[in-house]
C-alpha cells in the first residue's frame, strides 16, 4: 500500500481518521442522496481552471466509494494533461487512448489500484485529437461495456473553459461535480464554466470548495446554493 502515497493526495488512504478524509465521506454520502431518485453510475469530475485540484478530489473519492464496498472504475479522461497515475504511482504506458484507438484491449489497460474494489485506467499517451477520441463511437460502446462491470465510473476530464473535451464526456454522465478553488479562482470562471456545462445539458450536481479555510465555510455553503 505504500506506493500509493507517492504524492501524498490520497488523504483518505494515508490518514482515515483526518478531518478531510471524514469530509470525503461526507462527499459520498452527500453526492448518494443528491440522487436517490436517478442513481449516479457515471460521475465526472472537473473544475473550471487548471490547478484547482479536481483530480485530487477525484481519486480520494474513488478511494472513498471503494472503501465502501463498491466495484470503482476511474477513469483518467484528462488526455492532455494526466495525472491520475502519479497520484496512483503507475506507469502511463497504456491507458484509454491505447484503448479508443484499437491498440490495447480492455483487459490489458485496466490496472489494479492497490486498493480494493477500486480499478484504473490511465489516460495512455497523449493523442493529436482527444476531442474526437473522446466522442467517438468506440467511446461509446466503451461505457456501456462497463456499465455491467463496475457500480461507479469517475471520469477525471481537463478543465471545462480549456478545451471542450470534458463538455464531450459530461454528455453520458450522470452527473457532474464541479471542483473550485476557494480564493483562487474567479467568480465570473465558475459562472462560465457552469454556464457551457448547462447549454450541453450536462447534470450538475454539486461543486467542492477545495483548500478552503475554517472561516470561509459558511460562505462557501452560501456560494453553493446561490443560483
Amino acid at each position: 500500500m505504500s506506493r500509493l502515497s507517492n504524492e501524498n493526495r490520497l488523504v483518505v488512504m494515508i490518514n482515515p481518521s483526518s478531518a478531510v478524509s471524514e469530509a470525503y465521506r461526507t462527499l459520498r454520502t452527500n453526492i448518494h442522496y443528491s440522487s436517490v431518485d436517478s442513481p449516479i453510475q457515471l460521475l465526472m469530475v472537473t473544475s473550471a481552471q487548471p490547478g484547482e485540484g479536481k483530480s485530487t478530489v477525484i481519486s480520494n473519492l474513488a478511494v472513498a466509494y471503494a472503501l465502501e464496498g463498491k466495484r470503482v472504475l476511474l477513469i483518467d479522461a484528462d488526455l492532455r494533461k494526466p495525472i491520475v497515475h502519479r497520484i496512483f504511482s503507475q506507469t502511463n504506458r497504456v491507458g484509454l487512448t491505447n484503448l479508443l484507438t484499437g491498440m490495447s484491449t480492455l483487459q490489458e489497460v485496466v490496472r489494479d489500484s492497490g486498493v480494493e474494489n477500486l480499478s484504473l485506467i490511465t489516460s495512455g499517451a497523449t493523442p493529436p485529437n482527444p476531442a474526437e477520441l473522446l466522442g467517438s463511437t468506440r467511446m461509446k460502446v466503451l461505457i456501456e461495456e462497463l456499465r455491467g462491470r463496475y457500480d461507479l465510473i469517475l471520469f477525471d476530464t481537463p478543465p471545462v473553459l480549456a478545451v471542450t473535451d470534458s463538455l464531450i464526456i459530461s454528455s453520458f454522465c450522470d452527473g457532474v461535480l464541479l471542483v473550485i478553488h476557494a480564493g483562487k479562482v474567479k467568480k465570473a470562471y465558475v459562472r462560465k464554466a457552469k454556464e457551457k456545462l448547462d447549454f450541453v445539458q450536462s447534470r450538475i450536481i454539486g461543486a467542492v470548495f477545495n483548500q478552503m479555510k475554517r472561516h470561509e465555510v459558511a460562505f462557501a455553503k452560501y456560494y453553493g446554493s446561490s443560483k
